[in-house]
């Protein structure tokens, strides 16, 4: 599974977790740090990705319009990088099979 990281998760998450998550990208790594849900929403759905962010509108929007893209939900306060990547790491099956479910939107994990 390829991961898409929001603006508001470290773009360090990339390097931090590419031996588990291969050809994951930063929203900054493809030139979309100020671009607004929507186009963020079309490019992870354009590029199999599945976009990973703190902020519950990705999570609103994955009701309203379903898969592709799927949706991880990061439901944590104030943390840091390490906290998200030893998150990330610890839920590996978990995202796994989110990732294989075709009816699956989102997934949260706190």
């Amino acid at each position: 599974m390829k991961l898409f990281f929001d603006q508001n998760v470290s773009p360090r998450l990339v390097a931090g977790l590419s031996d588990m998550y291969p050809g994951s990208v930063h929203v900054r790594d493809v030139g979309l740090a100020r671009a607004n849900d929507a186009v963020i929403w079309g490019y992870a759905r354009d590029h199999g990705l599945t976009i990973v962010s703190k902020d519950s509108d990705f999570h609103q929007v994955s009701f309203l319009r379903g898969p592709p893209p799927k949706v991880i939900w990061i439901r944590r306060g104030n943390c840091t990088t390490a906290d998200i990547k030893a998150l990330l790491r610890s839920s590996r099956t978990e995202i796994r099979a989110f990732g294989t479910d075709a009816a699956a939107a989102f997934l949260a994990l706190s």
